[in-house]
């Protein structure tokens, strides 16, 4: 269950701390009573933001451990089970922050949009969570869309799975920069106004930035 509602995700200390947890030796821990109070919660959350649970019988002051089992049922197992995913869920949504795009190309790409635009990353799709996008706040323009993808499908012969980026361009510039080493047709983008990139380091950074600037004035109104 952890595995599944913290994937893809880090944790943000602040939050955290907000939230209720307390530190203690590089370990976050928060605790709750569920299940009407017969049962106290305990979440401890990593440096490394590995997310550990335990369940408690209040009145055994025991592990209580059948609400893990995928036979186990009841209504007063299902209670526990209920209870016990709602917290882990209310965790992940206030102090927890999507953590899709793991490359370092795609984390200066993030930061450089975050410094200069003060634009955050927009998940928009629950069935494409490795997609997003950057927008303009004037205009509701999309200026860039991050995406997880294997190089194959961008036409290159390879399987390896990577971080790309897709900007505006001209539509009388795109002939002269796509060229399918690169430079390729804007991926799920109208391919006379949009181009991708890989964010491997075939294309420089700077000009990534350069790149990310032009396409942010073309989403003007």
């Amino acid at each position: 269950m952890t595995n599944t509602i913290f994937k893809n995700k880090k944790f943000n200390l602040e939050k955290l701390l907000l939230f209720g947890f307390s530190i203690g030796n590089g370990i976050y821990t928060y605790t709750r009573d569920i299940a009407d109070g017969q049962f106290q919660m305990i979440v401890t959350v990593m440096d490394d933001g590995t997310v550990n649970t335990k369940v408690i019988d209040s009145s055994l002051n025991e592990e209580y451990v059948l609400y893990r089992t995928p036979g186990a049922c009841g209504s007063f197992v299902g209670m526990v089970r209920t209870d016990y995913e709602n917290v882990l869920r209310e965790i992940s949504e206030n102090c927890f922050e999507p953590n899709v795009f793991k490359s370092d190309y795609a984390q200066k790409v993030i930061q450089y949009v975050r410094d200069t635009y003060h634009d955050e990353l927009e998940f928009l799709w629950q069935r494409f969570s490795d997609n997003a996008i950057f927008r303009r706040k004037d205009t509701n323009k999309w200026y860039g869309a991050l995406l997880v993808l294997s190089k194959k499908k961008l036409g290159l012969d390879s399987d390896e799975i990577i971080d790309a980026l897709d900007l505006r361009i001209k539509a009388e510039e795109i002939e002269s920069i796509v060229d399918g080493k690169n430079y390729f047709p804007g991926f799920h983008m109208n391919k006379k106004h949009w181009f991708t990139i890989c964010l491997d380091g075939s294309v420089l950074i700077d000009e990534i930035f350069q790149r990310i600037d032009t396409s942010y004035e073309l989403a003007k109104k």
